[in-house]
């Protein structure tokens, strides 16, 4: 295992879906193996626009750890903690806020990729179509008091910090999130500027993962706020009947109409599980399978994960002390990695001799 360190992590905003787990999780299952991982729950952020709503919060992040160790993460391979036990990012999101020029966060990316998650769960699709209104106008739906908060437009600057407090060299992002990890390497830059060091922080690199997009069961993207998810560690007779509601080519009226496999959702998913997903494509070109078929046959693909998942978070949700364990060793190990990078940069500010 490379020393090199990995950090990410996720909002614990409720059940995590399979468009979480292809997208992100499977990743971090290699990325384990391969570097030194942080891996966080990232309850912190979720105040940054759920403030007021914060009876499940913990909740959520209890039920986040257990979907990733259902996913197949593993404490023993790397350290899983939440964001505020650890107090040190705190301290140092304050310190690394007292040079961000607020300009840098008004033209954040971030900043507006968290106004449109804020509308889409606000507003549970309703925008769809509305992609061309500038955001100013779509903002307005929203009540002043959802985003006009410190803590939502210095989302940027903490982010920044969850990265550079354990000197992290790469992060795993797409190729579209890359914008994501640059207030962080100009976060660097400043401060060195500023201080006139070169070894109190690493400049953290994207490093581009491959992240299958997994489509909802309507066809947009999966999400809760759209209510069309297959859920980690959903009990089975649920799960088959939402694929076997999955939306397909609307243009396929009976079972022997050929149809357009790129229209349909159940292909999408072929394509993920399937390996023989190309022949599937061509007896869908040529209306040799029916819809129902296909999607039986989907089912059966995948109800093996599926029972894994299933079987794997009832195992995790009966020991509750194991859950603390993990945490409590995770915590431990990432505010013992904070604490130095933390001295240096009070060091470097001249906050302490």
């Amino acid at each position: 295992m490379s020393e090199e360190i990995i950090v990410s992590g996720m909002r614990p905003t409720g059940k995590l879906h399979l468009g979480n787990y292809h997208g992100a999780l499977k990743n971090w299952l290699s990325l384990q193996d391969q570097y030194k991982s942080f891996f966080f729950i990232a309850d912190l952020h979720a105040l940054t626009t759920s403030y007021k709503q914060t009876e499940d919060l913990a909740a959520n992040s209890e039920r986040m750890l257990i979907d990733w160790l259902s996913a197949g993460l593993d404490p023993k391979k790397c350290h899983i903690f939440i964001q505020s036990d650890v107090p040190e990012i705190s301290e140092l999101n304050t310190l690394l806020g007292m040079i961000t020029p607020v300009g840098w966060l008004l033209r954040n990316p971030t900043y507006k990729d968290q106004i449109n998650e804020l509308l889409a769960r606000k507003y549970a699709g309703q925008l769809k179509g509305d992609e061309n209104t500038p955001l100013a106008e779509r903002v307005k739906g929203l009540a002043d008091e959802d985003i006009s908060v410190y803590g939502f437009l210095g989302y940027p600057v903490l982010m920044a910090t969850d990265i550079l407090i354990h000197r992290a060299s790469f992060v795993p992002v797409g190729e579209d999130q890359t914008a994501h990890v640059e207030i962080a390497r100009d976060l660097v830059r400043r401060f060195n500027e500023i201080y006139g060091v070169d070894d109190v922080f690493v400049e953290p690199k994207p490093l581009f993962t491959k992240q299958t997009k997994v489509p909802g069961l309507d066809g947009h993207k999966m999400s809760k706020s759209y209510h069309n998810t297959l859920d980690l560690g959903e009990e089975l007779e649920p799960a088959r009947k939402k694929i076997m509601s999955m939306f397909t080519d609307p243009n396929k009226k009976k079972a022997n109409d050929p149809a357009d496999p790129q229209n349909c959702v159940v292909y999408a998913f072929h394509k993920i599980y399937n390996p023989d997903a190309a022949r599937r494509c061509e007896e869908c070109k040529a209306g040799a399978l029916g819809c129902v078929a296909c999607k039986k046959e989907l089912y059966s693909l995948m109800e093996p994960e599926l029972t894994a998942f299933l079987e794997r978070r009832k195992t995790f949700e009966g020991d509750k002390a194991q859950l603390q364990a993990i945490l409590k060793e995770g915590a431990a190990a990432a505010r013992e990695s904070a604490a130095k990078t933390l001295q240096a940069v009070k060091r470097a500010m001249k906050v302490v001799k």
